[in-house]
C-alpha cells in the first residue's frame, strides 16, 4: 500500500498486522469516524488523533444520557490511538496539521462539510502537501446535493435513512437506531478507505472518500424500498421473518431473561414441541405455511411454553437437537463469557484516573498476522506529542514550549 515508512518510535507498532505501516491522521470526532479509524488502528495502522483542550473529543466527557458518568466509550473508538494537541484556529497549528498530513497515508474527518475547507484543510490543500493522499470524509448526508449541509447525529442516520421506521413492533412506533449507526457507519467508512488505499497502491492517485451515514441505513432496508417502488407499502416487521414461525424474543421464568428462537422448518418445529413437552398442541401447526398464517397464535402458544422456562438450560437443550436458540445476552454476560475472553474479543483496558475496564476487541482473526485489536491504554490528551511533534516532525524542546506558550499547542 506504499505506506510510510517512518514509524520507528511509535509505541502502538504492530510490524505483522494487515496494515502495519499505514499512518492515519484522524481528526474524526464522536462515534462514527472514531469507530471507523479504531478498526483500522487494531488491524495495525498508526492513527494519530489530533484535537486540543478547548475542543477535545467528546468522548473524553461524561454523557449523562447515555447513562455513562466516566469516559469508558472513549475506549471502543480510540484505545492504540496516539493523541496529540492542536488549536486549528491557529495558522502555525494548521501548519502542523499538514506536516502530519504529508507524513501520513489517510486523513479522516467527519465535521459537518465545509468545515476542513474554513480550517484551510480540505482535499485540494491537503493533496498539495501529500499528492497520492486518501482523505476519508464522514458526514450525515456526504460532501454534495441538497441535504449536505446538515448536520446529525446516530438516531438521525436510522430515522433519515429509513431504517428506523422499519424497526420496532408491528403496532408500534419507529425505534431510535443510536450506536449501532455509527457504527455501522464507520464499519462501511473502513472498508472503503481500505479500497481506496488498494487503489493508491494500484495507480499512485489521491482519492476523496465520501460517505454518508444515512446512505448506510438505507442500504439496510433494500427489500422495503423494493416494495415501495412496486406501489405497496412494506409493514414493520417487529421480531418476525417471512419464511419462519416461531421466530423471536420470547420471555422465560427468570425476569428479563429472555429466549431468541428461530425455527426454520418442520423438523425443527416437531423438536422444539418435544423438547419443551408439548406435542399435542404443536401437531395443530403442523407445517410452515400453517404456521405463518397464524404467527400470532404460534407466538402467544411458545410463550405460554416457555412461562416457566429456565432460559439457559432450555438454549442449551434446544442447540442439542439442532433447534436455532439462545439467551439474549446482556451485558454481564459478554463481559464474563470465558469464549469471548480466549479470543480476545473482549479485552480490559484502563487509563490514567479512570478504573481498568473491559472494552471490545477486533472480530477478526488472521492466519498470517499478529498484533490484532487493542495493543495499548486510551490515550490521554496530548499524551504522544514527543514521539508526533519531536521525532517525526523534528521540533525540539524550545520549540514545543514556544508553541505551546502561544497556545497554538493547546
Amino acid at each position: 500500500m506504499n505506506p510510510t515508512d517512518n514509524s520507528r518510535g511509535n509505541p502502538t507498532r504492530a510490524p505483522r498486522a494487515p496494515l502495519a505501516g499505514v499512518r492515519i491522521a484522524d481528526f474524526t470526532i464522536h462515534a462514527a469516524g472514531p469507530f471507523c479509524t479504531h478498526l483500522l488502528s487494531q488491524l495495525g495502522a498508526e492513527c494519530i488523533k489530533i484535537e486540543s483542550a478547548t475542543r477535545p473529543d467528546a468522548f473524553r466527557k461524561p454523557h449523562a444520557v447515555y447513562g455513562r458518568m466516566s469516559a469508558a466509550t472513549f475506549d471502543q473508538v480510540s484505545a492504540n490511538k496516539l493523541s496529540v494537541r492542536l488549536n486549528l484556529k491557529q495558522p502555525e497549528a494548521v501548519a502542523l496539521a499538514k506536516r502530519i498530513v504529508a507524513l501520513s497515508d489517510v486523513a479522516a474527518e467527519s465535521f459537518r462539510p465545509g468545515v476542513m475547507k474554513r480550517l484551510g484543510l480540505c482535499f485540494d490543500a491537503l493533496r498539495e502537501v501529500k499528492p497520492d493522499l486518501v482523505l476519508l470524509s464522514l458526514s450525515s448526508c456526504g460532501q454534495s446535493g441538497p441535504d449536505s449541509h446538515f448536520a446529525g447525529y446516530a438516531p438521525l442516520f436510522g430515522a433519515w435513512g429509513g431504517l428506523g421506521w422499519m424497526s420496532g413492533y408491528s403496532d408500534g412506533p419507529p425505534v431510535e437506531m443510536r450506536h449501532v449507526m455509527d457504527h455501522s457507519a464507520g464499519v462501511h467508512a473502513a472498508l472503503a478507505t481500505v479500497a481506496a488505499l488498494n487503489q493508491r497502491r494500484r495507480t499512485g492517485q489521491a482519492q476523496h472518500v465520501d460517505l454518508a451515514a444515512r446512505e448506510v441505513a438505507s442500504a439496510m432496508i433494500g427489500d422495503a424500498l423494493v416494495l415501495a417502488s412496486l406501489g405497496l407499502t412494506p409493514e414493520r416487521p417487529g421480531n418476525a421473518d417471512l419464511a419462519m414461525s416461531p421466530h423471536g424474543v420470547y420471555p422465560t421464568a427468570r425476569p428479563d431473561r429472555w429466549l431468541t428462537l428461530a425455527v426454520r422448518d418442520d423438523a425443527q418445529w416437531r423438536l422444539l414441541a418435544r423438547i419443551l413437552g408439548h406435542e399435542d398442541d404443536a401437531a395443530r401447526y403442523s407445517d410452515a405455511a400453517s404456521r405463518l398464517a397464524h404467527r400470532d397464535e404460534i407466538d402467544a402458544l411458545v410463550t405460554r411454553w416457555l412461562a416457566s422456562c429456565d432460559a439457559d438450560a432450555t438454549a442449551n437443550a434446544l442447540q442439542q437437537v439442532g433447534v436455532s436458540a439462545h439467551v439474549s445476552w446482556d451485558m454481564q454476560d459478554i463481559a464474563s463469557d470465558p469464549h469471548l475472553q480466549a479470543r480476545g474479543a473482549v479485552t480490559p483496558v484502563e487509563a490514567p484516573g479512570i478504573p481498568a475496564r473491559l472494552a471490545v476487541g477486533a472480530p477478526a482473526r488472521f492466519s498470517k498476522s499478529d498484533g490484532i485489536g487493542i495493543r495499548r491504554l486510551t490515550p490521554a490528551l496530548g499524551q504522544d506529542e514527543d514521539y508526533v511533534f519531536g521525532e517525526l516532525l523534528g521540533l525540539d524542546s524550545a520549540q514545543r514550549a514556544d508553541l505551546q506558550a502561544r497556545e497554538v499547542i493547546l
